[in-house]
């Protein structure tokens, strides 16, 4: 019984506990963001899909949050073509809200700037995201921020068209 009770306690220790100089045992966690997330119907973004007119809309986007700050995003248009964007991201937490700031680069299928924010609900299984960003580079948009909410994509001007709704995958 020692023995199994050494072998579980050495486990926790290397797998599941990380060490800070602020809290000698800390519980790791990953962020709700990491993870495959799924956006089809009504959830796609009404402004995406007047921007997608041409091919009839949008289907579906699948997008996934890598632990390596990477990202991968699959959207599939209703003709049945689909479009893969890449790049990095950068999440900074909110102090006073649970709503949050992202920043993407992306570098496939082009080089673009995009910065939002989103929301996660942990509540419900699966989880559930909020996602509002806009293009930065080379355009006078402004993004959305935490204090102002969903809907402040160039200081509402778009109202709640840009905002994108996710389903985790499990």
């Amino acid at each position: 019984m020692k023995k199994l009770l050494a072998v579980a306690l050495i486990s926790i220790l290397l797998f599941g506990c990380k060490k800070s100089d602020n809290n000698p045992v800390e519980t790791q966690t990953k962020d709700p963001i990491i993870g495959t997330w799924i956006s089809t119907g009504s959830n796609v973004a009404p402004l995406l899909n007047t921007i997608f007119a041409s091919v009839g809309g949008i289907d579906s986007i699948y997008a996934t949050f890598n632990e390596n700050n990477t990202y991968y995003v699959k959207q599939v248009n209703k003709n049945k073509t689909s479009i893969v964007y890449e790049g990095t991201y950068v999440l900074t937490k909110s102090t006073n809200t649970d709503i949050h700031k992202i920043s993407i680069v992306q570098t496939k299928p082009s080089a673009a700037s995009n910065e939002g924010i989103y929301q996660i609900n942990t509540s419900v299984n699966p989880n559930t995201m909020k996602y509002e960003v806009v293009l930065i580079s080379g355009t006078q948009n402004t993004a959305p921020t935490p204090e102002k909410g969903f809907g402040s994509t160039n200081n509402g001007a778009f109202g709640t068209t840009n905002v994108q709704n996710y389903v985790k995958k499990n």
